[in-house]
């Protein structure tokens, strides 16, 4: 077995790139940037604080029983965290898949590590819910649809967003 002396590591700009070179398309992707984003130092420590975690992985309608916001598909939605573990839905997503794989739901949605992370005193609570924001996106459907998931974030007393990509 060889031993790497650095990390490696999946370069999804130039993947990116590539992609979409390869799709015909003329102009190289350009990566979202917004120097004026609403950043703001934490009000509070992490212990006295909720936490909501928002994921780009797709939750289908029907798959949770008492849904705040059903999602038709590729549309943003919250859903109950009991809920979450096998019924999230990432197949036809577009994410590097030779590279990783999905069988662990902490690795895009890191509901039992913030649990833990709880239990600990670390972070105060966690929001029954988690938010969800289709990969397909384009910069001007997530600034749209970016005032949903605050709107519920703000009704769930959510104090810290945990953006989470699959």
């Amino acid at each position: 077995m060889t031993k790497r002396s650095h990390r490696s590591f999946v370069s999804y700009i130039d993947k990116s790139r590539e992609y979409y070179a390869a799709q015909g398309y003329g102009r190289p992707y350009l990566w979202a940037s917004h120097a004026n984003a609403p950043f703001t130092a934490l009000q509070k420590p992490l212990s006295e604080s909720r936490i909501g975690l928002v994921t780009t992985v797709f939750f289908p309608r029907g798959s949770e029983p008492d849904s705040v916001a059903p999602a038709p598909p590729k549309a943003p939605y919250a859903a109950g965290t009991e809920h979450a573990a096998g019924c999230t839905y990432n197949a036809d997503l577009s994410w590097a898949k030779g590279e990783t794989h999905t069988d662990d739901l902490d690795t895009y949605l890191p509901i039992n590590r913030v649990q833990t992370a709880v239990a600990r005193g670390r972070l105060a609570s966690q929001s029954p819910r988690f938010y969800g924001v289709p990969t397909d996106y384009s910069q001007r459907r997530t600034r749209h649809d970016a005032t949903d998931i605050a709107r519920w974030m703000i009704d769930g007393n959510v104090d810290i967003a945990l953006l989470v990509p699959l």
